[in-house]
């Protein structure tokens, strides 16, 4: 294991060569009483995952996988997802990276160009997992509502972002991710990376508990989910309608083709090329 010393709250950056999930590192560290701040960082994750349990599965080196421990007041642990997601794209825009934009609830992508077919596609770069260990007694269903909103929660923001292209591998995953190394043509430094990542979640975690509801505005603005169509599936139901916006806490508002609007905590997403696709489903 290799100590490092990163931005603000972040001194304790932990890089190791493997391990099974940084998150659980993370959360672990947490329980054991780590202050806020502590960073995990591997080279290869032998179990990481994302939303639902899937699993997530990148090359020695070909990603920057890590998570960071926080302490968030309750009433704002919902939004830690917005603040890294914002930092991340601006991390990646200071390399020259351009076309990103937000997809509800955690994910970055780029729209590229498809050699083959000359189509704009979108692809992901980035994935987000927030873990909240919530309080005995406070279900993850009832948050902040449970809690004082001025309450600490430990959670583990687990960050998986494409930095090389990864050759070979099944066809369908590398159909869907894109890498920074793509898309700027050029080798990017992993550490420097890292280093411009945790300066700016250091701005905007601070700017959470100063000043929520701008944090929420900037993630609005960035987000290419609202005002789209979309079907979002919910497990044993989907809902199918329009994206128009996301409250306080960050939940997507759907509008059904009914006109009723849906609140929606936790979905997969997809987004539909026009009103039209809504009608044939």
């Amino acid at each position: 294991m290799e100590n490092l010393s990163g931005p603000g709250r972040f001194i304790d950056v932990r890089w190791v060569a493997e391990t099974g999930s940084t998150n659980a590192d993370v959360l672990a560290s947490g329980r054991d009483g780590a202050a806020e701040g502590v960073v995990v960082v591997a080279d290869v994750q032998t179990a990481g995952r994302g939303r639902h349990g899937r699993e997530w599965v990148a090359p020695a080196g070909s990603g920057l996988l890590f998570s960071v421990l926080l302490r968030p007041n309750a009433e704002v642990v919902d939004l830690v997802t917005a603040a890294a997601a914002l930092a991340v794209d601006d991390a990646v825009a200071t390399l020259g990276v351009r076309g990103t934009w937000l997809k509800w609830p955690n994910d970055i992508m780029a729209t590229v160009v498809d050699a083959s077919t000359g189509d704009a596609v979108d692809r992901k770069l980035v994935g987000i997992l927030a873990e909240a260990d919530w309080p005995v007694g406070v279900s993850p269903a009832s948050g902040p509502r449970r809690v004082r909103a001025d309450e600490r929660v430990l959670v583990a923001l687990g960050i998986g972002l494409n930095v090389a292209r990864i050759d070979g591998g099944p066809p369908d995953v590398a159909a869907r991710r894109v890498s920074v190394e793509e898309l700027i043509g050029v080798e990017v430094d992993r550490r420097a990376l890292l280093a411009t990542v945790l300066a700016r979640l250091e701005s905007w975690y601070r700017r959470l508990s100063d000043d929520r509801d701008a944090v929420l505005d900037a993630w609005r603005r960035r987000c290419a989910t609202l005002g789209k169509p979309v079907r979002v599936d919910l497990g044993a139901d989907e809902l199918v309608g329009t994206a128009v916006d996301v409250d306080a806490t960050g939940r997507l508002v759907v509008r059904s083709t009914t006109g009723v609007d849906h609140v929606v905590a936790a979905g997969d997403v997809v987004h539909l090329r026009d009103v039209a696709d809504i009608d044939r489903l």
